[in-house]
């Protein structure tokens, strides 16, 4: 794409523009200095949606059990019965995680874990119980379309009715999570036992139309192309179109060193930082109906999360206090990241930073 077409492109967008599926190819396919037009149109576009607060919630992470029925590529995390390391928590683990983070002020608490054997719907339910015993006004934002299907099949139901009785039980939001590459060729590869793209949409919309909103994510780097990644954009787009059941979107850039895809030789080693840069910059442009786009500092540290927020994104994510799936992955200085540190790089920016809720009320 010429160097005046992109120019061109960018002030049609930023005037209302909505780019098409190839426009955004071309765009995120820009490898020379125009890179730092498209972050600058971004982070205009940001300006005008989101302004110039900085966002953060505090958070706390409990990944209940580390034993998975599945074996994604692209997980270090999850491991089968007789592994050293297996790990699963009982309520009383739980529910001391749940007062420890009540005690620390947190908001929320997201529970994500690997697809225990012997998890039925009433395990997750159980779950979320248990924390909001110790916890009664934290927002709960856990499980994903994953989960739920696994929850649906385990116990006979349809992942409708699993999601009607985790909302009766305190779910408040759902992880948008298990999306990784919304393209079955893709999905193939990297996660061959996961539900497919039509099962995460066909969640998704049902998590939207009972009132649980919920994030969106990507994670790219490891095996897609270019392709895969807008077309999975496109997905997003439409589903919010539809239901503006979406809090964020969450780029997730894939941490490669622990990972079996790549120790076989089949991924890349993670994404470049252009590629890190274009990601936040071409989501911004291209999903125009989402008004908060989170970088996430624990996959790209704070240096590179930084110049996130300079090419689109709002949110700086959470706090943490736990943080198990990434670290296991290979990344490092994932566990907390202390809301004067977050301040400290938005006022470098000349942002301000404020604490948010999960569903993005300033506190």
């Amino acid at each position: 794409m010429r160097k005046s077409a992109i120019r061109t492109l960018l002030t049609d967008t930023l005037a209302g523009h909505r780019l098409s599926e190839e426009e955004g190819l071309q765009l995120l396919r820009v490898r020379e200095r125009e890179v730092w037009d498209i972050a600058r149109a971004a982070d205009q576009a940001r300006e005008k949606k989101a302004g110039n607060v900085v966002t953060y919630v505090r958070n706390q992470n409990i990944n209940v059990t580390n034993l998975c029925v599945n074996a994604c590529g692209f997980c270090g995390f999850s491991k089968k019965r007789g592994d050293k390391g297996v790990y699963f928590f009982d309520r009383a683990t739980i529910q001391d995680k749940a007062t420890l983070a009540k005690e620390r002020g947190v908001t929320e608490i997201c529970t994500v874990s690997g697809l225990h054997p012997d998890f039925t719907v009433q395990s997750y339910l159980d779950i979320y119980s248990w924390i909001r015993e110790k916890a009664p006004h934290v927002h709960i934002h856990a499980s994903n379309p994953m989960e739920v299907a696994y929850a649906a099949r385990r116990s006979g139901l349809t992942t409708d009715e699993v999601l009607r009785q985790m909302k009766g039980v305190g779910l408040n939001s759902l992880c948008g999570t298990a999306a990784e590459i919304l393209d079955d060729e893709v999905r193939n590869v990297i996660c061959p036992q996961k539900i497919d793209t039509a099962t995460w949409i066909r969640i998704i919309r049902e998590a939207h139309r009972l009132g649980i909103p919920s994030t969106a994510t990507i994670m790219y780097g490891a095996y897609e192309g270019e392709m895969a990644r807008i077309r999975h954009l496109s997905i997003l787009r439409q589903i919010q179109d539809e239901t503006q059941g979406f809090t964020e979107f969450v780029p997730l850039s894939f941490i490669h060193m622990n990972t079996p895809l790549f120790k076989k030789g089949i991924a890349n080693a993670g994404a470049t930082g252009r590629e890190d840069l274009l990601m936040y910059a071409v989501s911004r442009l291209f999903l125009d109906n989402f008004r908060n786009i989170q970088v996430s500092w624990v996959k790209l540290g704070i240096k590179m999360a930084q110049l996130g927020l300079l090419s689109g994104a709002n949110d700086l994510g959470g706090t943490m206090f736990e943080e198990s799936i990434s670290r296991d992955a290979g990344a490092k200085h994932t566990d907390y990241l202390d809301p004067q540190e977050m301040g400290r790089v938005a006022n470098d920016i000349g942002r301000s930073l404020r604490q948010r809720t999960t569903l993005y009320q300033l506190i």
